[in-house]
């Protein structure tokens, strides 16, 4: 086991969820000294005190011993498609990798179709937007915004936000997310308008 990456994995888990060695070494019952060490590949921790660092970071003890993948293929019939009430779909286009929380989804609304009012993510998230064909009028914490073939547009992703199409034709569209902290406890995706 390659210590040095051990370490950073423990420590960008840490960091991920706000928490300072001292906070950890509570929640995991390790002390600080040790917990430093680990972080740092100096030492070899035994399995016991691996599985207590997982349990104070809240992730399953392999999620926390395996090296993440460098590479993941994702072939197109692999993607997922799914099919929403009002005649829209969406398809995520991008492979699941542990700890990125990163998404590409490609999006198609018919005509006269509102999919739906978003709640916000956590703040330091973003969100890139980008209209391949047709027009999209996106509502963002109540001001309406409407990006026609070809528009793209960034927004800081910690928005309510709404996708419709008021138009007599399909729009297709792309949304590349970068979450960089897991949503607000107990909100959700809405379900589309129907």
């Amino acid at each position: 086991m390659d210590l040095v990456a051990l370490g950073e994995r423990v420590q960008a888990a840490r960091l991920e969820r706000g928490l300072t060695l001292q906070a950890l070494a509570e929640r995991s019952e390790v002390s600080v000294s040790m917990l430093s060490s680990v972080e740092r590949g100096a030492k070899a921790p035994t399995i016991v005190v691996l599985d207590r660092i997982a349990t104070g970071l809240g992730l399953p003890l392999a999620q926390l011993i395996t090296q993440p993948a460098r590479r993941i293929l994702r072939r197109a019939a692999e993607q997922d498609t799914v099919h929403e009430p009002g005649g829209w779909q969406r398809t995520v286009l991008t492979p699941v990798v542990p700890g990125v929380n990163f998404e590409w989804i490609r999006s198609t609304l018919p005509p006269d179709c509102e999919a739906g009012t978003y709640p916000p993510y956590a703040t330091g998230s973003h969100e890139f937007i980008v209209v391949l064909d047709g027009t999209l009028t996106l509502t963002i914490d109540g001001e309406v915004v409407i990006l026609g073939e070809g528009d793209s547009l960034y927004l800081a992703a910690d928005v309510t936000l709404s996708y419709a199409n008021h138009s007599d034709a399909p729009c297709t569209y792309y949304v590349a997310a970068l979450v960089m902290r897991p949503r607000t406890p107990g909100l959700g995706r809405m379900k589309p308008a129907q």
